[in-house]
């Protein structure tokens, strides 16, 4: 199974990543303002479908619509409820003209949903409108990419499936690009001190308001991308707990690491990523001493 786990060496598409990345916050701004509040900002992130990521079904003046970036056919689709659709092209262009041609796409089917036009989680954060900066787009590289998505989706959810207490969807995050899913102690946590580039102080406040153990892919942290998984509270002694090989706490990062290139190259990607996942879980709620009659 090892060739169902693309090789894509983020050197290789660092500037098409960051474009993409914008593309889908942009998207992703557009669920923000249609969804209502769900606790941890849930009603926010994407998710991996069978032809690239989706806002699922959005409410909208009384009935619906959804937006798919299709990374099959490279094409921003959205499509509402009535049964009228648009689409944008998705090239090698200018933040700046993906904003304008996704703003006019809507208004082409009556949809005006305002948004804060500016990025989160990036820095420096220039404004859509302005953004000639990041106009790099290599179809090839995002389509792996989603392939490599498509196979943390579905290690994820099974790992997910083991979980008999409170635990997120596995959805992806436009603000960091990554796909997470979270496991939660049931005790409220610290709050979070913030600090995030380009972040309301609250919006972290909200989402790690409770205590938590995190794991998930995202496109950085290795030459392929990493799997990673993150404590908050950290209780003590967790840096130091025992996880597979060659996965191992990054200190800057202040997660554990599984290099993507590591689990592609396995002899059993499944069983690598599965062992990493339970390893990082149980230092989380074994130090943190979880009380496992609520999960």
């Amino acid at each position: 199974m090892t060739n169902s786990w693309p090789a894509l060496a983020v050197a290789d598409w660092t500037e098409s990543r960051d474009t993409f990345h914008l593309f889908t916050q942009i998207v992703g701004k557009i669920r923000l303002r249609c969804e209502p509040m769900v606790n941890h900002w849930w009603q926010v992130p994407l998710y991996v479908s069978a032809r690239g990521l989706t806002t699922g079904s959005m409410p909208y003046d009384g009935d619906a619509f959804d937006m798919e970036f299709d990374l099959v056919d490279h094409t921003l689709r959205i499509r509402r409820s009535d049964g009228r659709s648009a689409e944008v092209a998705l090239r090698a262009m200018p933040v700046a003209e993906f904003y304008a041609a996704t703003k006019s796409a809507l208004a082409s089917i009556d949809i005006d949903v305002p948004i804060v036009a500016r990025p989160n989680e990036v820095d420096p954060a220039i404004p859509f409108a302005d953004d000639v900066t990041h106009a790099s787009y290599d179809p090839d590289a995002v389509h792996a990419f989603w392939l490599q998505l498509v196979q943390a989706q579905r290690v994820l959810t099974d790992f997910r499936a083991g979980f008999g207490g409170k635990v997120s969807p596995v959805h992806f995050f436009w603000g960091a690009i990554d796909l997470a899913v979270t496991r939660f102690s049931g005790r409220p946590a610290p709050r979070h001190p913030g600090g995030v580039p380009n972040c309301p102080d609250h919006v972290m406040v909200e989402g790690y308001s409770h205590e938590i153990s995190s794991a998930g892919f995202w496109p950085g942290g290795a030459a392929e991308g990493a799997f990673y998984s993150y404590a908050y509270p950290a209780p003590e002694g967790f840096a130091d707990a025992p996880v597979p090989a060659p996965a191992y706490f990054d200190h800057a990062l202040g997660e554990f690491i599984l290099p993507y290139e590591a689990v592609r190259t396995a002899a059993d990607p499944d069983a690598l990523v599965r062992e990493f996942l339970e390893a990082t879980y149980e230092a989380a709620a074994g130090l943190g001493r979880w009380d496992r009659s609520l999960t």
